[in-house]
């Protein structure tokens, strides 16, 4: 299995369900359009969120604008709570990749429940370790892997996240991702991604069916990273 560049973000499939509940029970929910902002690195940490439909992605960029895309988050998965943790700013941007739908608690509130229930720190705690351990990996693909091992890791990784097996082996990722994003998440420039993609085309390790890319081949696309 590949280590994934998507977080888990499944802390609340870890929580009691009392306490998943309680943690958002006086939430309010926010809507954001494709391609929307919902912060950027270094705005005030006031709140988190529980991604309850859609995708976001979390970015950061290069002085001459060039995004690199730390991480996706999908429905369950906790957007902010680093800010909680320590008070500081965003470290990250963060946007949506599509229509999306959230929950958010303010900081005030956050606190006021984890004072209440020391358990939520400890789940929380494990999710930041779990980021740590994937930024770690990511550093070390990005330093040692050839360009098609870094896509393929990507890919990987997107399947293990979103993907639907329809059979004979084949991985349909169900979500509509671009090359700029996958280029975004490898920290390749889009051209080498679309290179790339297209050999493994024409090799018959990838397709894309109505816009969403399919494994056609996984154990080739995992040979590229030498798993």
């Amino acid at each position: 299995m590949a280590d994934s560049i998507i977080p888990p973000g499944n802390l609340f499939a870890e929580l009691p369900a009392e306490l998943a509940r309680g943690l958002f029970e006086k939430s309010r929910t926010i809507a954001l359009a494709a391609d929307q902002t919902l912060f950027l690195a270094g705005d005030a940490g006031d709140a988190c969120y529980r991604v309850e439909d859609g995708l976001l992605k979390a970015s950061v960029f290069a002085p001459a604008g060039d995004e690199r895309i730390l991480a996706i988050f999908g429905p369950g998965s906790l957007v902010g709570e680093l800010s909680m943790i320590d008070g500081m700013t965003r470290s990250a941007s963060v946007a949506a990749l599509r229509r999306s739908r959230l929950s958010l608690i303010s900081r005030a509130g956050f606190d006021a429940f984890a004072s209440s229930n020391p358990e939520l720190c400890r789940h929380i705690m494990r999710l930041l370790a779990r980021r740590l351990r994937e930024t770690n990996i990511a550093l070390a693909a990005a330093s040692f892997l050839p360009l098609k091992g870094r896509i393929a890791r990507v890919m990987l990784s997107l399947a293990d996240a979103f993907g639907n097996d329809v059979g004979g082996g084949r991985i349909l990722v169900r979500q509509k991702v671009t090359q700029s994003d996958l280029a975004g998440m490898a920290g390749l420039a889009r051209e080498n991604v679309n290179r790339i993609l297209k050999d493994w085309t024409d090799r018959s390790m990838v397709s894309r069916l109505a816009g969403y890319y399919c494994l056609e081949n996984k154990a080739a696309i995992e040979r590229e990273v030498g798993m």
